[in-house]
């Protein structure tokens, strides 16, 4: 019998020469006095890549802003199945595939899951606290390349959203940007999700404070349950209203689900579809601009980025667009491509 020494492991097992992953406390003033009681004292992980600790270079840097329902510690998680961030990182970076960054995966988590990466009085400042505050943190901390040049934001859903709007809202803070199904098309997106939350918010004599106490003590939250909590997350980035219950405006009649044609318009006011030409200038100064999506996106997130896409091509900005055979789930995969491709496009030492 031939001797064939070890067979090969079933499972996958990471690269044997990976970076690592640090951790750094910060207490945000930005985040001081938010409404929702959330913590303004947050744990920052940080990547670092293969060699950062043998040599003097500096490196540029991905900021990871997580999806609904997400935040940085979930993209450091182990699991059983498929890659963290920090892992895909380094089979990409040991397979040449992309060179070596270092990767910022903030926490943003809030009482009302997560957040669209937009200041707002009903939900907290988070667009200030990462641009403001964390950003000049990290870059006084490591050896980064403190140039836009040298830095990229991307993320999935809520997360996409987001680096779309910070490279909007605050150019010449990011010199490219990736969105895998961002928030696009909120006609298409967001308006089937409003008759069921009234009738889950009816279940709680329309009391919005008392819905979201209710979801935090429930042992099984229901699918709607979650939806409704996005709703409320939404208004309170969009629609904001200290006059209004948490201090938000829904888009919507809480007794007949009617659309509330003033408050939509505020929405609408943030959605990729809708920007205005002047708006869309400013993303054509980017290095790298990349949006995609899944074919059988069960939000119909498609539908959105293929308009934003058409508006960026009449508008003659550069990009990259890609629609993949997929849904709304499991789209890791997806940064596969984008990270050597934003990576490509940013500055090197």
């Amino acid at each position: 019998m031939t001797d064939t020494g070890h067979a090969p492991p079933l499972r996958p097992r990471p690269v044997d020469e990976g970076g690592r992953v640090e951790f750094f406390e910060f207490v945000s003033s930005e985040l001081a006095g938010n409404p929702l009681g959330d913590p303004t004292r947050r744990s920052v992980a940080v990547y670092l890549p293969p060699g950062y600790d043998a040599d003097r270079r500096r490196y540029p840097v991905l900021w990871s802003l997580p999806a609904y329902t997400s935040s940085g510690p979930a993209q450091v998680a182990w699991r059983n199945h498929g890659e963290t961030l920090p892992q895909r990182l380094d089979r990409l970076i040991a397979r040449g595939e992309m060179a070596p960054v270092l990767c910022v995966m903030p926490d943003t988590y809030t009482a009302l899951g997560g957040n669209q990466f937009v200041d707002s009085p009903a939900i907290g400042h988070y667009a200030r606290y990462l641009a403001d505050e964390l950003i000049p943190e990290v870059d006084r901390r490591y050896r980064t390349i403190a140039d836009p040049g040298g830095r990229a934001a991307f993320g999935k859903s809520s997360g996409g959203f987001g680096a779309l709007h910070l490279a909007r809202t605050r150019p010449g803070l990011f010199g490219a940007v990736a969105s895998h199904a961002g928030d696009a098309g909120f006609d298409r997106v967001y308006l089937r999700d409003f008759p069921a939350a009234c009738d889950e918010l009816a279940r709680h004599d329309r009391d919005l404070e008392a819905f979201v106490r209710a979801f935090w003590r429930s042992r099984r939250p229901s699918g709607r349950m979650f939806h409704t909590l996005m709703v409320l997350c939404l208004a309170a980035s969009y629609s904001p209203d200290a006059d209004r219950p948490l201090g938000l405006a829904l888009p919507f009649d809480l007794e007949t689900a009617r659309l509330d044609e003033a408050v939509w318009q505020r929405w609408l006011a943030f959605d990729p579809v809708h920007w205005p030409d002047r708006d869309l200038d400013v993303l054509a100064a980017l290095g790298g601009l990349w949006i995609d999506a899944g074919s059988r996106d069960q939000y119909f997130i498609h539908y959105g980025t293929r308009e934003f896409h058409r508006r960026l091509e009449a508008a003659g900005i550069d990009h990259c667009h890609e629609e993949f055979d997929g849904t709304h789930s499991g789209m890791d995969v997806r940064f596969d491509r984008s990270l050597p491709w934003l990576v490509g496009r940013l500055k090197q030492d």
